[in-house]
């Protein structure tokens, strides 16, 4: 069964999928299963993926790459980053050249964790 919130995407088109209902035990794109994307949590590389997440004033600033920016290049660069806050998705899409960060002016959370997508290296969070 899918669960809300899951990131899913198809291995011979590209389309990625994110789940708002609950249903069926896969997604299909392309007659084939769409692949889960698993949340990683941890990077061990030299690039940076885990979103680092900060209260500035009225605002969350999501920035992918605490200390060293994430690459932002045609090849190589992160899509999208969402802010969770109790149960709410807010979600920046980015381009390559952009920054790797997104800024959401809401409401102060109890729970509050972040999302990112890299488009080599998948789906990263920070809870």
């Amino acid at each position: 069964m899918t669960q809300k919130l899951q990131v899913w995407k198809c291995d011979i088109c590209g389309n990625i999928v994110e789940v708002i209902h609950e249903g069926a035990d896969a997604l299909v794109c392309c007659g084939q299963p769409m692949k889960l994307l698993e949340e990683q949590t941890a990077d061990s590389s030299t690039e940076k993926h885990v979103p680092f997440i900060a209260r500035e004033g009225n605002a969350y600033v999501v920035k992918v790459g605490e200390n060293q920016a994430h690459p932002m290049e045609e090849k190589h660069y992160i899509e999208w980053i969402e802010l969770i806050v109790d149960g709410v998705v807010y979600r920046k899409f980015l381009s390559p050249g952009d920054a790797p960060e997104a800024r959401f002016e809401v409401p102060e959370g109890k729970e509050v964790s972040a999302r990112e997508l890299c488009n080599i290296h998948g789906l990263w969070a920070k809870k």
